[in-house]
Protein backbone atom coordinates (compact mmCIF):
# COMPACT_ATOMS: atom_id res chain seq x y z
CA UNK A 1 0.00 0.00 0.00
CA UNK A 2 1.55 3.27 -1.16
CA UNK A 3 1.46 6.08 1.39
CA UNK A 4 2.10 9.83 1.32
CA UNK A 5 2.85 11.20 4.81
CA UNK A 6 1.99 14.78 5.88
CA UNK A 7 3.53 16.14 9.07
CA UNK A 8 5.68 18.70 10.85
CA UNK A 9 6.89 18.27 14.48
CA UNK A 10 8.85 15.70 16.49
CA UNK A 11 5.71 13.71 17.27
CA UNK A 12 4.93 13.20 13.58
CA UNK A 13 8.60 12.50 12.83
CA UNK A 14 8.57 9.64 15.34
CA UNK A 15 5.44 8.22 13.66
CA UNK A 16 7.04 8.48 10.22
CA UNK A 17 10.22 6.75 11.36
CA UNK A 18 8.18 3.93 12.93
CA UNK A 19 6.17 3.43 9.74
CA UNK A 20 9.39 3.19 7.73
CA UNK A 21 10.99 0.75 10.16
CA UNK A 22 7.91 -1.45 9.96
CA UNK A 23 8.18 -1.81 6.19
CA UNK A 24 5.45 0.55 5.04
CA UNK A 25 5.89 1.98 1.55
CA UNK A 26 6.19 5.74 1.98
CA UNK A 27 6.35 7.19 -1.54
CA UNK A 28 6.55 10.88 -0.52
CA UNK A 29 6.51 13.21 2.47
CA UNK A 30 4.82 16.62 2.63
CA UNK A 31 6.06 19.24 5.12
CA UNK A 32 5.90 23.02 5.58
CA UNK A 33 8.63 25.24 4.16
CA UNK A 34 11.85 25.42 6.19
CA UNK A 35 11.64 28.06 8.91
CA UNK A 36 14.20 30.47 10.36
CA UNK A 37 15.09 29.51 13.93
CA UNK A 38 17.71 30.24 16.57
CA UNK A 39 19.78 33.33 17.18
CA UNK A 40 21.30 33.26 13.72
CA UNK A 41 17.89 32.86 12.09
CA UNK A 42 19.20 30.06 9.91
CA UNK A 43 16.74 28.11 7.78
CA UNK A 44 16.01 24.78 9.45
CA UNK A 45 13.91 21.89 8.18
CA UNK A 46 11.16 20.56 10.43
CA UNK A 47 11.59 17.22 12.21
CA UNK A 48 9.50 15.31 9.64
CA UNK A 49 11.61 16.60 6.75
CA UNK A 50 14.79 15.55 8.55
CA UNK A 51 13.49 11.98 8.90
CA UNK A 52 12.43 11.95 5.25
CA UNK A 53 15.85 13.12 4.04
CA UNK A 54 17.64 10.60 6.25
CA UNK A 55 15.58 7.85 4.62
CA UNK A 56 16.01 9.25 1.08
CA UNK A 57 12.32 9.96 0.61
CA UNK A 58 10.96 12.60 -1.80
CA UNK A 59 9.93 15.77 0.08
CA UNK A 60 7.26 18.21 -1.09
CA UNK A 61 6.99 21.67 0.52
CA UNK A 62 4.11 23.46 -1.23
CA UNK A 63 3.39 27.11 -0.57
CA UNK A 64 -0.25 26.53 -1.51
CA UNK A 65 -1.98 23.18 -1.02
CA UNK A 66 -4.43 23.92 -3.83
CA UNK A 67 -1.73 24.74 -6.41
CA UNK A 68 -2.18 22.77 -9.64
CA UNK A 69 1.46 21.72 -9.73
CA UNK A 70 1.30 20.27 -6.22
CA UNK A 71 -1.98 18.46 -6.90
CA UNK A 72 -0.57 16.95 -10.10
CA UNK A 73 2.61 15.80 -8.34
CA UNK A 74 0.61 14.19 -5.52
CA UNK A 75 -1.69 12.45 -7.99
CA UNK A 76 1.25 11.05 -9.95
CA UNK A 77 2.50 9.17 -6.87
CA UNK A 78 -0.65 7.02 -7.21
CA UNK A 79 -0.83 6.64 -3.43
CA UNK A 80 -3.45 4.39 -1.86
CA UNK A 81 -3.54 6.36 1.38
CA UNK A 82 -2.50 9.71 2.86
CA UNK A 83 -1.53 9.92 6.54
CA UNK A 84 -1.66 13.27 8.34
CA UNK A 85 -0.07 13.94 11.75
CA UNK A 86 0.16 17.49 13.11
CA UNK A 87 -0.16 19.26 9.77
CA UNK A 88 -2.42 22.06 8.62
CA UNK A 89 -5.94 21.46 7.37
CA UNK A 90 -6.02 19.83 3.94
CA UNK A 91 -8.41 21.04 1.24
CA UNK A 92 -10.86 18.49 -0.14
CA UNK A 93 -9.06 18.46 -3.49
CA UNK A 94 -6.07 16.96 -1.66
CA UNK A 95 -7.60 14.52 0.82
CA UNK A 96 -9.83 12.97 -1.84
CA UNK A 97 -6.89 11.96 -4.06
CA UNK A 98 -5.96 8.54 -2.61
CA UNK A 99 -8.20 5.56 -3.32
CA UNK A 100 -8.41 4.45 0.31
CA UNK A 101 -8.83 7.94 1.72
CA UNK A 102 -6.84 10.19 4.07
CA UNK A 103 -6.44 9.45 7.77
CA UNK A 104 -5.35 11.65 10.65
CA UNK A 105 -3.79 10.82 14.01
CA UNK A 106 -5.09 13.09 16.79
CA UNK A 107 -3.87 13.11 20.39
CA UNK A 108 -7.21 13.05 22.19
CA UNK A 109 -10.31 10.92 22.53
CA UNK A 110 -12.43 12.55 19.85
CA UNK A 111 -14.87 14.21 19.67
CA UNK A 112 -13.44 15.92 22.77
CA UNK A 113 -10.42 18.18 22.44
CA UNK A 114 -10.54 18.86 18.74
CA UNK A 115 -8.01 21.51 17.80
CA UNK A 116 -4.37 22.52 18.05
CA UNK A 117 -3.40 21.74 21.66
CA UNK A 118 -5.05 18.56 22.99
CA UNK A 119 -2.04 17.39 25.02
CA UNK A 120 -1.88 20.70 26.88
CA UNK A 121 -5.58 21.21 27.34
CA UNK A 122 -6.41 17.82 28.87
CA UNK A 123 -3.79 18.43 31.58
CA UNK A 124 -4.67 22.08 32.16
CA UNK A 125 -8.29 21.00 32.60
CA UNK A 126 -7.32 18.23 35.03
CA UNK A 127 -8.71 15.36 32.96
CA UNK A 128 -8.32 11.79 34.23
CA UNK A 129 -7.96 10.18 30.81
CA UNK A 130 -7.04 10.97 27.23
CA UNK A 131 -5.86 8.94 24.27
CA UNK A 132 -5.23 8.60 20.55
CA UNK A 133 -7.79 8.72 17.75
CA UNK A 134 -7.27 7.63 14.15
CA UNK A 135 -9.98 8.92 11.82
CA UNK A 136 -10.79 9.59 8.18
CA UNK A 137 -10.50 13.27 7.27
CA UNK A 138 -13.60 15.11 6.08
CA UNK A 139 -14.52 18.76 5.40
CA UNK A 140 -14.29 19.88 9.03
CA UNK A 141 -11.48 19.93 11.61
CA UNK A 142 -11.01 16.65 13.52
CA UNK A 143 -14.61 15.57 12.85
CA UNK A 144 -14.32 12.57 10.53
CA UNK A 145 -15.35 8.96 11.12
CA UNK A 146 -13.20 7.24 13.76
CA UNK A 147 -11.33 4.07 12.80
CA UNK A 148 -9.66 3.24 16.12
CA UNK A 149 -9.06 4.81 19.54
CA UNK A 150 -6.97 3.93 22.57
CA UNK A 151 -7.35 5.37 26.06
CA UNK A 152 -4.59 6.46 28.43
CA UNK A 153 -5.21 7.04 32.14
CA UNK A 154 -3.74 10.24 33.53
CA UNK A 155 -2.24 10.83 36.95
CA UNK A 156 -2.35 14.26 38.60
CA UNK A 157 1.42 14.61 38.22
CA UNK A 158 2.06 13.72 34.56
CA UNK A 159 3.55 16.58 32.51
CA UNK A 160 2.95 17.58 28.90
CA UNK A 161 6.37 16.21 27.95
CA UNK A 162 5.74 12.87 29.64
CA UNK A 163 2.31 12.57 28.02
CA UNK A 164 3.82 13.50 24.64
CA UNK A 165 6.24 10.58 24.88
CA UNK A 166 3.52 8.14 25.94
CA UNK A 167 1.27 9.20 23.10
CA UNK A 168 4.06 8.83 20.53
CA UNK A 169 4.38 5.14 21.44
CA UNK A 170 0.62 4.59 21.55
CA UNK A 171 0.25 6.45 18.27
CA UNK A 172 2.86 4.31 16.54
CA UNK A 173 1.07 1.11 17.47
CA UNK A 174 -2.39 2.40 16.69
CA UNK A 175 -1.27 3.66 13.27
CA UNK A 176 0.03 0.21 12.34
CA UNK A 177 -3.19 -1.41 13.56
CA UNK A 178 -5.32 1.04 11.58
CA UNK A 179 -3.20 0.61 8.45
CA UNK A 180 -3.64 -3.15 8.61
CA UNK A 181 -7.40 -2.75 8.89
CA UNK A 182 -7.49 -0.33 5.94
CA UNK A 183 -5.26 -2.58 3.86
CA UNK A 184 -7.59 -5.52 4.52
CA UNK A 185 -10.73 -3.42 3.89
CA UNK A 186 -11.88 -4.21 7.43
CA UNK A 187 -11.62 -0.72 8.94
CA UNK A 188 -14.73 0.32 10.83
CA UNK A 189 -15.96 3.91 10.56
CA UNK A 190 -17.71 5.25 13.65
CA UNK A 191 -19.32 8.66 13.17
CA UNK A 192 -18.48 11.28 15.80
CA UNK A 193 -21.57 12.30 17.75
CA UNK A 194 -22.46 15.99 17.83
CA UNK A 195 -22.91 17.52 21.27
CA UNK A 196 -23.09 20.92 22.96
CA UNK A 197 -20.67 19.69 25.65
CA UNK A 198 -17.71 18.86 23.39
CA UNK A 199 -14.50 20.33 24.79
CA UNK A 200 -12.12 22.17 22.46
CA UNK A 201 -8.31 22.16 22.43
CA UNK A 202 -7.73 25.78 21.48
CA UNK A 203 -4.26 27.04 20.65
CA UNK A 204 -1.94 27.94 23.54
CA UNK A 205 -1.45 31.72 23.72
CA UNK A 206 1.40 33.73 25.23
CA UNK A 207 -1.06 35.22 27.71
CA UNK A 208 -1.86 31.80 29.12
CA UNK A 209 1.77 31.14 30.04
CA UNK A 210 2.01 33.79 32.78
CA UNK A 211 0.71 32.29 36.00
CA UNK A 212 -2.33 33.94 37.53
CA UNK A 213 -1.68 33.54 41.27
CA UNK A 214 -5.27 34.50 42.08
CA UNK A 215 -6.28 30.99 41.07
CA UNK A 216 -6.29 27.92 43.32
CA UNK A 217 -3.21 25.76 43.82
CA UNK A 218 -4.70 22.88 41.83
CA UNK A 219 -5.46 25.14 38.86
CA UNK A 220 -1.91 26.53 38.91
CA UNK A 221 -0.44 23.05 39.28
CA UNK A 222 -2.44 21.80 36.29
CA UNK A 223 -1.31 24.78 34.20
CA UNK A 224 2.33 24.12 35.10
CA UNK A 225 2.27 20.44 34.20
CA UNK A 226 0.13 21.11 31.13
CA UNK A 227 2.94 23.28 29.70
CA UNK A 228 5.95 21.55 31.20
CA UNK A 229 8.91 20.06 29.25
CA UNK A 230 9.96 18.02 32.32
CA UNK A 231 10.65 14.32 31.66
CA UNK A 232 12.76 13.20 34.64
CA UNK A 233 15.68 14.36 36.81
CA UNK A 234 16.00 17.75 35.10
CA UNK A 235 15.84 16.08 31.67
CA UNK A 236 13.70 18.24 29.40
CA UNK A 237 11.90 17.55 26.15
CA UNK A 238 13.67 19.97 23.84
CA UNK A 239 12.48 21.80 20.74
CA UNK A 240 8.86 20.78 21.22
CA UNK A 241 6.40 23.64 20.84
CA UNK A 242 3.83 22.13 23.19
CA UNK A 243 6.14 22.68 26.20
CA UNK A 244 6.69 26.46 26.51
CA UNK A 245 6.43 26.43 30.35
CA UNK A 246 4.30 28.50 32.71
CA UNK A 247 6.16 31.38 34.36
CA UNK A 248 6.02 34.23 36.88
CA UNK A 249 8.14 37.06 38.25
CA UNK A 250 9.83 36.85 41.67
CA UNK A 251 10.71 40.29 43.04
CA UNK A 252 13.45 40.88 45.65
CA UNK A 253 13.91 43.65 48.23
CA UNK A 254 15.59 45.87 45.60
CA UNK A 255 12.57 45.54 43.28
CA UNK A 256 14.64 43.41 40.89
CA UNK A 257 12.50 40.84 39.13
CA UNK A 258 13.53 37.36 38.03
CA UNK A 259 11.43 35.59 35.44
CA UNK A 260 11.05 31.99 36.55
CA UNK A 261 9.63 29.09 34.56
CA UNK A 262 8.02 26.32 36.57
CA UNK A 263 8.57 22.76 35.40
CA UNK A 264 7.33 20.71 38.32
CA UNK A 265 5.05 21.57 41.24
CA UNK A 266 2.98 19.92 43.93
CA UNK A 267 -0.20 20.95 45.74
CA UNK A 268 0.26 21.30 49.50
CA UNK A 269 -2.72 21.43 51.82
CA UNK A 270 -2.80 24.82 53.52
CA UNK A 271 -5.38 26.96 55.32
CA UNK A 272 -3.16 30.03 55.38
CA UNK A 273 -4.91 33.32 54.63
CA UNK A 274 -1.58 34.94 53.68
CA UNK A 275 -2.30 35.06 49.94
CA UNK A 276 0.93 34.77 47.91
CA UNK A 277 2.92 34.46 51.12
CA UNK A 278 6.20 32.59 50.62
CA UNK A 279 7.16 29.85 53.05
CA UNK A 280 10.68 28.40 52.82
CA UNK A 281 13.53 27.06 54.93
CA UNK A 282 15.97 28.37 52.25
CA UNK A 283 17.33 24.85 51.91
CA UNK A 284 14.85 22.21 50.84
CA UNK A 285 11.44 23.71 50.04
CA UNK A 286 9.56 26.78 48.83
CA UNK A 287 5.78 27.06 49.11
CA UNK A 288 3.52 29.81 47.78
CA UNK A 289 0.08 30.31 49.31
CA UNK A 290 -2.92 30.61 46.99
CA UNK A 291 -6.60 31.23 47.66
CA UNK A 292 -6.94 27.48 48.23
CA UNK A 293 -3.92 25.45 49.39
CA UNK A 294 -0.31 26.15 48.46
CA UNK A 295 2.04 25.41 45.56
CA UNK A 296 5.31 23.65 46.30
CA UNK A 297 7.90 24.43 43.63
CA UNK A 298 9.96 21.32 42.85
CA UNK A 299 11.75 22.13 39.59
CA UNK A 300 12.23 25.48 37.87
CA UNK A 301 14.33 27.48 35.45
CA UNK A 302 15.46 31.05 36.05
CA UNK A 303 15.74 33.09 32.86
CA UNK A 304 19.21 32.60 31.36
CA UNK A 305 19.98 29.59 33.56
CA UNK A 306 19.71 25.83 33.23
CA UNK A 307 16.78 23.91 34.75
CA UNK A 308 17.31 23.08 38.42
CA UNK A 309 15.68 21.62 41.50
CA UNK A 310 14.31 23.90 44.21
CA UNK A 311 17.21 22.82 46.43
CA UNK A 312 19.73 23.96 43.81
CA UNK A 313 17.86 27.25 43.41
CA UNK A 314 17.84 27.96 47.15
CA UNK A 315 21.57 27.30 47.42
CA UNK A 316 22.23 30.42 45.34
CA UNK A 317 19.13 32.49 46.13
CA UNK A 318 18.25 33.35 49.71
CA UNK A 319 14.58 34.23 50.03
CA UNK A 320 13.85 37.04 52.51
CA UNK A 321 10.66 38.56 53.91
CA UNK A 322 10.97 41.29 51.27
CA UNK A 323 10.69 38.86 48.37
CA UNK A 324 7.28 38.75 46.75
CA UNK A 325 5.37 37.08 43.94
CA UNK A 326 4.33 39.47 41.16
CA UNK A 327 0.66 38.81 40.50
CA UNK A 328 -1.38 39.59 37.41
CA UNK A 329 -3.84 42.43 37.90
Amino acid sequence: MKIVFFGTPEFAAANLQYLIENGNEIVAVVTPADSKTGRGKQLKPCAVKQVALTNNLPVLQPEKLRADGFINTLTNFKADLFIVVAFRMLPEVVWKIPTKGTINLHTSLLPNYRGAAPINRVLINGEKETGISIFFIDQNIDSGAIIQQEKIQLTDTITAAQLHEKLVTKGNNLLISSLNAIKNDSAVQIAQQASNTILEATKITKELLQINWKKSAIDIHNLVRGLSPFLANNIMLKDVAICPSAWFYLEDNMSNQKRIKLHLTEVIKSESKDLLGIKTDNKTYLHINTKKDAIAILNLQVEGKNPMTIQQFLQGNKITEQHKIVCLN
